[in-house]
């Protein structure tokens, strides 16, 4: 079964997943969740395995740019409405490798999970 990454094509993180799984031969499959979206389902699996928190990238200039308001008091119903109306606030990559989910990209977490 083939692993799908998801992320956005313009993301220099993205480029370092994908140059890592195709030197080490792992099939993948693409979603870009700001073309083609995501559904709030898939949001709350993945937040139900590793935490709203992780998923949230409150780094990136998305984030950074909301007004103070829809910053403050944030929990998982918030987080993942935030990350509905902007994918751009979705930590990336995030890769479901067969029930495996890997938010983020170290190539030794890569490694570590079976993965190449």
């Amino acid at each position: 079964m083939a692993a799908t990454l998801y992320g956005i094509k313009n993301c220099d993180t993205m480029k370092k997943a994908w140059t890592w799984l195709d030197a080490h031969g792992v099939a993948y499959d693409f979603h870009d969740y700001k073309k083609a979206g995501i559904d709030e389902a898939t949001l709350r699996g993945w937040a139900g395995q590793v935490g709203w928190e992780v998923l949230l990238n409150r780094a990136g200039t998305t984030f950074r740019a909301l007004p103070d308001a829809d910053k403050a008091d944030i929990g998982e119903d918030k987080a993942i409405a935030l990350m509905l109306a902007n994918p751009s606030m979705i930590k990336r990559p995030v890769l479901d490798s067969g029930g495996k989910l890997l938010v983020g990209f170290k190539p030794d977490i890569y490694s570590a999970a079976g993965l190449g």
